[in-house]
């Protein structure tokens, strides 16, 4: 497996960096989701599993992932119990912690729970966020097409899970955002096995870009029909891996 980078960089060599590069948009991200040393070992070891760095049935050793990761074996640990809450690992007695397995029909009947979440907290989202989520809204709009252009999946991964935060937080309801924070990182995951081969990233940026722009210009209306021609998308997406 690829080794993972260990070290983050700080809000203040962020702000060296040149504006509108491809690292400083991702660190800017890692700084807001990292509160706790187990937010940090959440997000990586999340990456590394929905980038199938650690792929569906790997054996996964506290040890050994603290020692990847640079992070003491407690938050990962308490990671690892968030990723089995969110079904990315499964806990079995005598066999230990292992990454899950990628189901097409569990695909499916996620998608028809997020579709309705989804388009509710996309509304939400347009009415309730403030000025400064607005602007950042517009930011990963704009980051979406750039990933999609330089092809980079991994970026377009990274700036997903960040509009999804996002809505949850501006969308200002917390049985909402619990419910889909179950959801996004196996989408994300099942996303990454299959979109070089069937998917179109040009538009599944622009359809995500659609979403975040609706809400910046908090246009209620038009953030819900975004986010139901986002999901008829990856519906569509999701059937075609039976082809292939």
């Amino acid at each position: 497996m690829p080794p993972i980078g260990t070290k983050r960089a700080t809000a203040t060599s962020a702000k060296k960096s040149p504006p509108g590069t491809k690292s400083r948009r991702a660190e800017k991200v890692a700084e807001i989701e990292d509160v706790t040393l187990t937010d940090r070992a959440y997000r990586l070891l999340e990456e590394l599993i929905s980038t199938l760095q650690l792929p569906p049935g790997t054996v996964l050793s506290e040890l050994t992932l603290a020692q990847r990761l640079n992070i003491g074996r407690t938050p990962i640990r308490e990671a690892l119990q968030r990723l089995a809450r969110d079904g990315l690992v499964v806990v079995l007695p005598r066999r230990g912690v292992l990454v899950s397995e990628i189901n097409l029909r569990t695909q499916l009947r996620l998608l028809e729970t997020r579709r309705v979440l989804e388009r509710l907290m996309a509304e939400l989202a347009a009415e309730r966020a403030s000025d400064e989520e607005c602007e950042i809204f517009a930011k990963v709009a704009e980051g979406m097409r750039e990933a999609a252009q330089r092809s980079d999946g991994i970026e377009f991964m990274r700036l997903d899970r960040k509009l999804n935060l996002m809505i949850s937080e501006a969308s200002r309801n917390e049985f909402a955002s619990r419910s889909m924070g179950l959801m996004h990182a196996l989408s994300r995951r099942f996303w990454y096995q299959h979109y070089k081969r069937v998917a179109d990233l040009p538009l599944a940026a622009n359809l995500h870009s659609d979403l975040a722009a609706a809400i910046a210009q908090r246009d209620g209306k038009r953030a819900a029909a975004a986010s139901d021609r986002l999901i008829d998308y990856i519906e569509s997406f999701a059937r075609k891996t039976l082809d292939d």
